[in-house]
């Protein structure tokens, strides 16, 4: 994810570049970076800056589209790159993302943009995990909403950045322990670790302003260590077009070292199996021995959208599995009964409180047919629904189904209830296992109310209207 720090050229202080970025400028010749600050919203505008190994490139403005800061990202960004595709001269377009930017949106939009995306990185420093999901301030608290109506959490959307990019840039930090880097495994488990030396880019390179500082712990559940720890910078890549186009590569900057997307372009980069350290004329020598580096590998090493769209949906989400390592533990909660909605209304906070990460899909009695999903960072929740279960929809319907979808469902079916199921996982450090299997157990139906049947469950009570906003 983008962590929050101002890149040069913003207007902010000179505050360092992510070292990640700073890297793949150096070791891959004929790349760039592309940047759009958003500090300059409230005024109309968002600064844009394209720079290379050697510093700023050019700079310009793009207005507001539609009062939304993000929506002139989009609108600026693809045009952008397709303008350097067309020059072909760039090897790698490294889209480095703003603070609060999630760089899903963007790799969307990279790719709808008949760019091609090589890779999604993001930097993580460690030590800064606790710290960034435990931050319950919403992002417009922090100078960092990209619309009038953008609700979302530091927390929250730090954690999607996390978990989004298959590729984390680990950046070394004397701060983080053996609980950090076991927190940091068992949230994204499946990603690729990359390590950074963030203090072997340049001098005053590593660190700068971390706007996403918590200001303060949780108000209750466990307390994140680390408050006054110094964070490094994230950063991001973006995508590049067919033959002739730059390798783009998304990233941001801040306590987690970024996300990106990686495209290509430019002379010599049209043959698939060319060095992407050798590939193109002109731009920066790479560092000696860095050519090749695990780094320029993960950002070509390819990224799908469409599957890494699936496997944050909640339906087929891949989430974490058991773990408990240096007293960091992941609980993973299955069970084949609906929650009473009541019940389960009135424990939301201790079970929002009770890790610093928890996510995946529940079924409620009074909702049987729908599919709800869980969200929680920061001590707050987001529940919504994510359609209908499968178990519900008639049999013609299953061919409007995408096939990740069924195949999910499949691994998952019962006889009697289909996929409809609890299946909720919780991370933290110091959890409490026991504790919170008995309050979620507590919040099933009743042999008897279980007994009763969905027309019954139909009528129970409607606790969670206020919140799906029905």
């Amino acid at each position: 994810m983008p962590s929050p720090s101002r890149p040069p050229g913003s207007g902010g202080g000179g505050a360092a570049r992510p070292p990640p970025v700073a890297r793949l400028l150096a070791d891959v010749p004929d790349s760039v970076a592309l940047h759009h600050d958003l500090t300059t919203a409230a005024a109309g505008t968002v600064v844009r800056t394209i720079r290379d190994a050697t510093g700023i490139v050019s700079a310009g403005e793009a207005p507001l589209v539609n009062d939304c800061a993000c929506c002139a990202l989009r609108e600026d960004l693809v045009p952008e790159l397709l303008r350097l595709a067309d020059a072909g001269l760039t090897r790698l377009a490294v889209v480095e993302l703003w603070d609060s930017v999630e760089p899903k949106a963007m790799a969307e939009v990279v790719v709808a943009g008949g760019l091609r995306l090589t890779s999604v990185i993001t930097a993580v420093d460690p030590a800064l995990l606790l710290p960034y999901l435990a931050n319950g301030d919403d992002l417009a608290e922090v100078g960092l909403a990209a619309a009038a109506t953008d609700r979302r959490t530091v927390a929250d959307t730090f954690a999607r950045q996390l978990e989004y990019a298959p590729v984390l840039a680990v950046a070394s930090s004397e701060q983080a322990d053996d609980e950090d880097r076991a927190l940091l495994a068992q949230l994204h488990p499946t990603a690729r670790r990359v390590p950074i030396d963030a203090l072997d880019v340049t001098d005053g390179e590593a660190r700068g302003t971390d706007w996403f500082a918590p200001t303060r712990p949780p108000a209750t559940g466990w307390t994140p260590p680390g408050w006054e720890a110094d964070p490094i910078h994230t950063t991001n890549a973006a995508p590049p077009r067919g033959g002739g186009s730059p390798d783009v590569a998304t990233s941001g900057a801040g306590g987690i070292d970024g996300a990106g997307t990686a495209a290509d372009a430019g002379a010599g980069a049209d043959d698939p199996g060319a060095d992407p350290a050798e590939a193109g004329a002109g731009g920066a020598e790479p560092r000696s021995g860095r050519t090749g580096s695990a780094l320029v590998d993960a950002a070509f090493a390819g990224f799908d959208v469409e599957a890494a769209a699936a496997a944050q949906h909640p339906a087929c989400a891949l989430l974490p599995a058991e773990a408990d390592e240096a007293g960091v533990g992941t609980l993973v909660w299955h069970r084949r009964r609906p929650f009473h909605p009541e019940r389960l209304y009135a424990a939301l906070e201790d079970l929002t409180c009770a890790a610093a990460r928890s996510r995946g899909r529940f079924w409620l009695a009074d909702r049987p047919d729908t599919l709800l999903h869980w969200d929680a960072a920061g001590g707050a929740l987001c529940v919504e629904s994510a359609g209908p279960w499968l178990a519900s929809l008639p049999d013609a319907a299953w061919d409007m189904v995408p096939p990740v979808r069924r195949a999910a469902a499949a691994l998952d079916w019962h006889p009697e209830h289909g996929d409809c199921c609890q299946h909720l996982v919780f991370t933290s450090p110091g959890l409490d296992r026991e504790g919170l299997e008995l309050l979620l157990e507590s919040c099933l139906l009743t042999d008897a109310e279980y007994a009763a049947g969905p027309a019954a469950w139909k009528r129970l009570p409607p606790a969670f209207d206020s919140l799906l906003e029905v």
